[in-house]
């Protein structure tokens, strides 16, 4: 998507990879080179640098910080500590802030898997103007892929099939799209791309219905030691209880014993 953006805007694009930039000034100054008219992606941005992350709050969070302070640190982690000094400030500045007024025409995009990872203040309305999900291919992706690959514009008898296993089975566009391309001119068959598709597909479904019951399978086994567990316990509590009632019994025998 990124590419058709950039071949259809004729913008340049600059892949920017967060680990590998020591700290803000040196991410100002990447983002001064760049030219107008660019796309800047950043791509996997939860597993970049640890700065996504809610912000800690609360004394707890500050104390423990200032203890982390007074330890002397190794020279190992001074370096470290030295390589990655981007900051979640730094980076917002980046985006919209002082810094990105030096020019303008520029596209900025984050990738994730893990949305909700994310600062909200990176990415709330305004800063972050379009969030798009990159979801599974369902019929009406389908129908497109098979007219850009195979030049099916007509509804194949097959058709019905595929639509029924793409409502049931998630499988991405690209997936998808691999099993629509022909292994050669020669063999330009939509009927046999259509069958090895419905073949990935029921493959695709087989394999997601077999770990969905591993892993309640799995779930089950935790609560029957959970289940146990507890069993043990009250087992425990209960012979606890008992030898107390005996002692006292026995306590009891001896008082009228001794009177």
């Amino acid at each position: 998507m990124i590419a058709a953006m950039a071949n259809y805007l004729d913008y340049d694009v600059y892949d920017l990879e967060l680990t590998a930039v020591k700290n803000n000034t040196e991410l100002r100054k990447l983002f001064i080179e760049t030219t107008g008219k660019s796309i800047i992606v950043i791509e996997d941005i939860d597993c970049s640098i640890d700065l996504t992350g809610k912000r800690l709050k609360g004394k707890k969070a500050s104390a423990d910080k200032e203890s982390d302070d007074e330890k002397p640190k190794l020279p190992g982690e001074l370096e470290k500590d030295e390589a990655t000094k981007v900051t979640l400030s730094g980076l917002l500045n980046f985006i919209d802030g002082l810094w990105s007024s030096c020019g303008g025409e520029r596209i900025i995009i984050f990738t994730t898997n893990h949305k909700e990872k994310l600062d909200p203040a990176l990415i709330r309305r305004g800063r972050m103007d379009k969030h798009i999900e990159m979801s599974y291919c369902r019929f009406g992706g389908f129908e497109v892929l098979a007219k850009n690959y195979l030049d099916v514009v007509v509804e194949h008898e097959m058709f019905s099939e595929i639509r029924q296993l793409l409502e049931e089975t998630d499988m991405s566009p690209a997936d998808v799209a691999e099993n629509l391309m022909p292994m050669s001119e020669k063999k330009r068959d939509p009927g046999e791309c259509f069958r090895g598709l419905i073949e990935a597909l029921k493959k695709a479904k087989e394999d997601a219905a077999a770990a969905k019951a591993k892993g309640e399978e799995a779930e089950a086994e935790i609560g029957k030691e959970k289940d146990t567990k507890e069993d043990a316990a009250a087992a425990k509590a209960k012979g606890e209880e008992a030898e107390a009632e005996i002692g006292k019994e026995k306590d009891t025998e001896k008082e009228k014993t001794s009177d």
